[in-house]
């Protein structure tokens, strides 16, 4: 078989990959930081100034920084010290800044994208599998930011899952001599491996204004914060409590609105309970009822000038636990995914209830499972009640690596027999070539149902070596013209795809060089699709011969684009507008020109223009922030695509575009609202949608949302209103 002559050609990359394993396995114990973790007293404050006595006194660890010079001591001080007692973690870090009125702070919402301002970023590995973990952040303005760490944020380039959250506390204040900050975590907030008495753990400090990055264990380019097997360990943990590890969160919801035009006003209220039981200290079981996700933001809509569906995040916290769990296959990106959580209480853009859900995470040993089974009920007219459920059991081996097994069952249409099965492989080291990152990534899986015919399997190989000068992949999938899991994400079945990426990014370090800029990067990417029988498809290329990152945190990059598409079936990228079958070679230029975000005016700008199949086509795009002052954000953003097609012998013109207007005002980290007007010209919608939260306690919190939708028809005709929905949702989370 051709795939296992292409799996055979890995053999050497694993035999290099299993050897650097098993020596950093060997060795990672011992030279490991570590830092003492000192008794917290009966009454502190947290007010984020560190004044209590027990912070004199506890153990200190200072970072290192590592961007943009490695190894010196720097002028902003940066120390970090830990207190616990059976209940809690409170870690103190003081941020010491010899000019605190360049500090660039500007959010104060819970879970803004700090990367571009002034926090601190912790990480802790509870396990200490060196494989998963979590993340909280702050910054000057006391906002809170909370993630888990994946199998793909272990890589560069990664990103942790930003969408999970839980229950913690943050105060920061500033001083004359900089800002400090005290975070205070639940131990019920976190799963761990019973019996530790350390945990793996790391701190990193951002500085923007300077664009320096500090850190404490194993500060390098090379390896990311939330690479755990790079982590020091917190050490003289006491032995925690967990009570009786039972969390009950019922909420109580009223809507009202109109759902169509023409229709009359309706009103609800109903109620929801979600419940969560530790089953020790490291598996946590799930039970919802009637669950509701009023609070969920709507996603951001996007042009489309593919012939293939869009891949959109998952935003509903029920199905954010535990994601590190489900998440499977190295190296396989959107393009093929398993199991997609949207395909539960999702159908073509419709909500269908969920009756009722349970979900248990957990790890024992170096045993990782998750299983998810859901009861969906019927949305009249599209699909009847059904269940469907997912098993996901994942082996930790080598200290980075892992084997895992996937499998799942059910069809959100009730389709009956809908299963898949699968296995993935990830050979992983940060020690390759001494103290390089490299990875080797194998998968497959079978499935079916949905009366589907064809091949019925996918599998793939990717070999990863994400470093900071050299950010290298190499990649091959095989993807079976019947692989349509019912509970996946395909967008393109029937295929052979490979994929090339080099990138080089050299710092500046000549003196002269180095005050202006930081980087530059030479790109090489080149995609091949093909059919199965290897009759070419799809060649996509980029390559970019100026991508510079500025020492200010600007960016300019200019790139050329050579493609060439072969069609099969007419391609219609808009109404009327309809490319004919054939073989088309065009080539695109792009230009991108970054602001950085560090400033009050910002802004991201994209021009990505040439040919395009018989015609021609130009995408403009660009987002612009607005940052006054903590209080208020505005984000402005758009983008149109306009072109001409020639469906027979005379061009046609089309045009693509989409435009959206966020405000965010944000009285304090627990009280936010959010507004998102957005239109574009496919669905001719322009929709808004209002957002207040209110984090009463830690563990209460407050929704209001309103969406309005008016239709926009062509020609200046009047626009007319489509629908509207005002709801208002009040939960809390009593812990036993």
């Amino acid at each position: 078989m051709k795939l296992a002559r292409r799996a055979s050609s890995a053999l050497i990359p694993a035999v290099v990959l299993v050897s650097a394993a098993a020596n950093a396995l060997a060795a990672q114990t011992g030279d490991r930081p570590q830092l003492r973790v000192s008794p917290l007293p009966e009454e502190l404050v947290l007010d984020g100034r560190m004044r209590e006595a027990v912070w004199a006194t506890a153990d200190s660890a200072l970072l290192t920084e590592y961007e943009p010079v490695r190894g010196p001591s720097p002028s902003e001080r940066t120390v970090v010290k830990v207190l616990a007692n059976t209940d809690v973690l409170v870690f103190g870090i003081r941020c010491d800044d010899p000019d605190p009125g360049r500090i660039t702070s500007f959010s104060r919402a819970r879970d803004a994208d700090l990367t571009t301002e002034d926090h601190v970023r912790l990480v802790l590995d509870p396990f200490q599998n060196a494989q998963s973990g979590y993340v909280f952040a702050v910054n000057p303005a006391g906002a809170r930011y909370d993630a888990l760490i994946t199998e793909q944020a272990q890589r560069l380039g990664g990103r942790e899952n930003s969408n999970w959250d839980t229950i913690w506390e943050a105060a920061a204040a500033r001083s004359p001599q900089g800002w400090s900050v005290e975070i205070r975590i639940p131990v019920k907030s976190l799963l761990y491996k019973p019996g530790l008495a350390a945990w793996g753990f790391n701190v990193q400090r951002r500085v923007q204004r300077k664009l320096e990055t500090q850190r404490w264990a194993y500060p390098s380019r090379d390896w990311r914060i939330t690479q755990m097997s790079r982590a020091g360990l917190l050490v003289d943990l006491p032995g925690f409590s967990l009570d009786r590890g039972l969390s009950v969160r019922p909420a109580l919801v009223t809507a009202s609105g109109i759902a169509a035009p023409g229709e009359p006003l309706s009103s609800a209220v109903t109620g929801s309970l979600d419940a969560t039981q530790r089953l020790g200290a490291n598996t946590l079981a799930f039970l919802t009822v009637h669950t509701d996700f009023a609070e969920t933001e709507v996603d951001q809509r996007r042009t489309n000038p593919t012939r293939f569906s869009l891949f959109f995040p998952e935003k509903r916290w029920f199905f954010l636990e535990g994601t590190d769990i489900f998440d499977f296959g190295p190296g396989i990106g959107p393009d093929v995914v398993p199991f997609w959580s949207r395909r539960v209480g999702l159908y073509n853009g419709v909500a269908v209830p969920i009756e009722v859900g349970t979900k248990e995470t957990g790890r024992v040993g170096e045993t990782s499972f998750g299983v998810l089974a859901v009861r969906t009920g019927a949305a009249a007219g599209l699909i009847p009640a059904t269940d469907m459920g997912v098993v996901r059991i994942k082996q930790n081996v080598l200290g980075e690596s892992s084997v895992g097994f996937i499998g799942t069952a059910g069809d959100p249409t009730g389709t009956p027999g809908s299963w898949l099965a699968g296995t993935d492989v990830s050979l992983q080291s940060s020690h390759v070539f001494g103290e390089k990152n490299a990875q080797l990534g194998l998968w497959g899986l079978t499935m079916d149902g949905r009366n589907v015919v064809g091949a019925k399997t996918a599998a793939g190989v990717s070999l990863i070596y994400p470093n900071d000068t050299w950010n290298n992949f190499l990649g091959y999938r095989w993807v079976g013209d019947g692989f349509q899991p019912a509970l996946g994400f395909v967008p393109r079945p029937g295929v052979q795809q490979w994929n090339l990426a080099l990138n080089y990014s050299p710092r500046a370090t000549g003196p002269w060089l180095a005050r202006w800029l930081s980087r530059a990067t030479f790109e090489l990417i080149a995609v091949l699709v093909t059919d199965l029988n290897g009759r070419w498809q799809t060649v996509w290329g980029r390559l970019a011969p100026l991508n510079l990152s500025f020492a200010n945190g600007d960016r300019f990059a200019i790139a050329a684009h050579p493609e060439a598409e072969r069609l099969e079936v007419p391609f219609g990228i808009a109404p009327g507008d309809t490319i004919p079958v054939g073989s088309y070679t065009f080539l695109r230029y792009r230009i991108d020109y970054v602001r950085a975000e560090k400033r009050r005016v910002s802004w991201v700008f994209t021009y990505l223009g040439g040919g395009f199949y018989n015609g021609r086509i130009g995408e403009y795009i660009g987002t612009v922030l607005l940052k006054p002052s903590p209080l208020v954000i505005v984000e402005l953003s758009g983008e149109r695509d306009q072109g001409t097609v020639v469906p027979a012998t005379v061009p046609v013109p089309f045009v693509l575009e989409r435009y959206g207007v966020r405000l965010r005002l944000s009285a304090s980290p627990d009280l936010e609202l959010n507004t998102f007007t957005q239109y574009d010209n496919r669905s001719r919608q322009l929709g808004t949608d209002i957002r207040i939260r209110w984090t009463f306690r830690p563990s209460g919190d407050f929704f209001l949302t309103y969406n309005h939708n008016v239709d926009v028809p062509p020609g200046g005709r009047q626009w007319t209103f489509d629908s509207n929905r005002l709801s208002a949702k009040m939960q809390y989370a009593f812990r036993y």
